[in-house]
């Protein structure tokens, strides 16, 4: 039976909202955040740790701060102070996990690192109102699942432990999916519906990413039956949930793309220096041309409509681009973005005039001066956003690239977003918690808004490769959850210590030594940084790094690994830079791929002999622990093969330089070492994961791509000179 509790709030601002007698209870503090989410974890904490009798008080105090929180104990009673709701929360979660770790409580203070801690998350509500690209394998596989309640609940539960408080959702166009308005009554859309096509790994096979083409337009299937009323309950019921966990909504589209209102565009349509085409007119005239009133009437109802129906949203975000035309006649990117966005989010407030609307203005395919020319009197928040390590979150934690973006800001006093691209890793398991710590430490707080982590071409929902059934199908935040919780954790209190996490890691895999397995961890995940620092490609459809490739120039050759770009501030210099500047008592003035190599293969064999230590543990590990130390040796055979590369690239960089013969007897000696590393690799992971088509650089499988690593072979072999 529950039990509901009205409070009255002091002149001192400081009250106790109730004490935990039990498990009945369902209270909530203020802001709407649910304080039984953490009373249940406490609960199970008393109950495992036989701390039953333990008594827990919450008092706010509002003098404490946003999110903040104190934890005092007296005897066998223990008060949580919090600051808001949202301290209350944390709080009371802190409690719980303090008894599961450490069997005890001791008094804690705790205030955010960061205000807006975030998720980037593209959301592929349907084939006819697709996310950004949806020709990975991850995005047809979840359509579904942002259909399904049981997934945002432990996506949402997920988000509050790791101390999240903000969740971006990014799709080009999601209205149809998710209101009804009266002057348009034919856009919303009833059911769910995939396609039947089946991605082959052409680029643009379905159009640009953010479009929707003709060819899936004309295979679909319906895997959901749903009325669009039904639809916006469903998302009125996530967006309370959110609320309830702490956490802030926000949607963020690409324009224009009126997806399944104008016309589909045709296979393989590009948008990037492409102006739109003479269209024929879609459903009420609508189409993908910036000049067109209905298409501005239609997009400032929307954004109006929107806001209107889900009052738990808590800002907008646009990106002017990239299917856009430069200026033109009358109106350029940001007119059109001001007259449908910033007109529709002032027809809601007009209604709503106590409602704030938090706004977000991408820095893409427009700057500063022409974006704050039509924005500047916004009535409410209003920051920009910036690829902060472009598409290599897993490249540094010393990010050069926001230097010019923080000076635009300067005049205007804004502050930014910092999207933090991972289109790096996919498959393995990483974690690094000094680089995450040393990262977000390394953020200009004094311009800083937020950040959210998320990927391009990656939808974070549902996994579907794990070929193991006590894993198969977990949420990604969940198989991920080390990873997720540090950039979580540490975006929260930056000082959490290393014994915190290894006695996480502890209690999560209570039979392996959790300091080795932290260190182990921690050697394997610095591979994929120090590759990606070495072979540099600043977006997403350039590089992939498990599995080597660039979707437009296919499998990265030796040859490519002679002369690639290497990361801005990294001092590294690439093989032919080296061979070029080395020699008659000449020394390289950088990091040498040499260097680089030799970094690659200290961390890979410390790696290598870490997991073999704990593989050998007496104790049964769960399936989970053992997946976790062959993704941990697939890193370190991953990390050798790229060592054997580099140096065989150094070696054929030399033997063009000097046309020794046995420099290519080097090269060719190393690129028969890189093949046995990648069958290595290859072997391990396809133990325990299915080939599985990626969006953005197309097939990763790992057999296949075999092939082209015997190939470099030959390329050694027939190098001119």
């Amino acid at each position: 039976m529950g039990l509901t509790q009205k409070f009255r709030i002091s002149l001192f601002t400081v009250f106790v909202l109730f004490t935990v007698l039990g498990a009945n209870y369902h209270l909530y503090a203020q802001d709407g955040i649910d304080l039984d989410f953490a009373l249940r974890k406490i609960e199970e904490a008393k109950a495992k740790n036989g701390l039953t009798s333990l008594k827990i008080d919450f008092k706010l105090d509002s003098k404490l701060g946003s999110e903040a929180y104190t934890i005092k104990t007296s005897g066998n009673r223990t008060t949580i102070y919090g600051g808001d709701g949202r301290g209350l929360l944390y709080g009371g979660l802190e409690v719980a996990e303090q008894i599961v770790l450490n069997q005890k409580i001791a008094e804690t203070r705790r205030k955010p690192y960061l205000e807006k801690r975030g998720l980037k998350f593209n959301i592929p509500l349907d084939a006819r109102t697709p996310s950004y690209d949806d020709t990975g394998d991850a995005a047809q596989n979840n359509i579904l699942e942002m259909w399904k309640w049981e997934f945002w609940e432990e996506f949402l539960d997920n988000m509050a432990l790791h101390r999240y408080n903000t969740l971006t959702l990014w799709n080009p166009h999601p209205f149809p999916s998710m209101i009804k308005m009266n002057d348009f009554p034919n856009v919303a859309l009833e059911d769910v519906k995939v396609t039947t096509l089946k991605p082959i790994g052409k680029e643009n096979e379905w159009a640009e990413p953010q479009m929707v083409s003709s060819n899936v337009m004309e295979n679909l299937k319906t895997v959901k039956k749903i009325t669009i009323d039904e639809k916006i309950l469903f998302w009125k019921k996530v967006m309370h949930l959110a609320k309830q966990r702490g956490i802030d909504i926000y949607f963020i589209t690409w324009n224009i793309c009126p997806n399944s209102v104008a016309k589909p565009v045709p296979p393989f349509y590009r948008t990037y220096d492409v102006d739109p085409y003479d269209e024929p007119a879609g459903k009420y005239g609508i189409s993908h041309q910036a000049d067109d009133p209905e298409t501005i009437a239609y997009y400032r109802t929307a954004v109006k409509t929107f806001l209107l129906t889900y009052p738990d949203i808590k800002g907008i975000g646009v990106t002017a681009g990239e299917h856009m035309s430069k200026p033109f006649g009358d109106y350029n990117r940001e007119k059109w973005l001001w007259e449908t966005y910033g007109q529709g989010v002032l027809d809601a407030k007009e209604i709503q005039p106590e409602r704030k609307v938090h706004f977000i203005h991408r820095v893409w395919n427009s700057n500063m001066e022409l974006i704050m020319r039509y924005w500047k009197d916004y009535p409410d928040q209003f920051d920009v956003s910036f690829k902060y390590a472009k598409a290599r979150l897993y490249s540094s934690p010393n990010i050069p690239f926001a230097d010019n973006h923080i000076e635009a800001m300067k005049p205007y006093g804004l502050k930014s977003w910092w999207n933090l691209r991972n289109d790096d890793i996919f498959v393995y398991r990483w974690g690094d918690a000094e680089y995450v710590r040393e990262f977000l430490g390394n953020f200009p707080k004094e311009h800083t808004a937020a950040y959210h982590m998320g990927s391009d071409g990656y939808v974070w929902g549902r996994e579907f490769v794990s070929k193991d059934s006590e894993v198969a199908g977990q949420l990604e935040i969940e198989k991920h959850w080390y990873n997720f919780m540090l950039w979580g954790r540490l975006g929260y209190d930056n000082t959490l210590s290393r014994d915190f996490f290894i006695k996480k890691l502890q209690n999560r895999f209570p039979n392996l030594d959790a300091t080795l397995l932290y260190n182990t961890w921690q050697f394997a995940s610095k591979i994929v940084p120090q590759i990606n620092r070495f072979y540099w490609k600043d977006w997403d459809f350039m590089w992939s790094v498990e599995s080597c490739y660039n979707e437009r120039k296919g499998f990265q050759t030796v040859l490519d690994f002679m002369d690639n770009p290497t990361m801005e501030g990294s001092a590294i210099i690439n093989p032919k830079t080296y061979v070029e500047t080395t020699g008659e008592g000449n020394i390289a003035d950088g990091i040498t791929p040499i260097q680089v190599a030799h970094n690659l293969n200290e961390y890979a064999t410390k790696t290598i002999d870490g997991a073999q230590k704990l593989k050998m543990t007496n104790m049964a590990i769960t399936p989970e622990a053992s997946i976790l130390l062959d993704d941990i040796l697939a890193m370190a055979y991953l990390g050798n093969y790229y060592a054997a590369k580099m140096q065989a690239a150094t070696e054929l960089s030399f033997f063009i330089k000097n046309e020794k013969a046995i420099h290519q007897k080097n090269a060719i000696s190393l690129l028969e070492e890189a093949i046995v590393h990648w069958m290595n690799y290859a072997d391990i992971s396809e133990t325990h994961y299915k080939s599985q088509m990626l969006a953005r650089t197309k097939m990763i499988d790992w057999q296949a791509i075999l092939n082209d690593v015997k190939q470099d072979i030959e390329l050694a072999k027939n190098i001119k000179l």
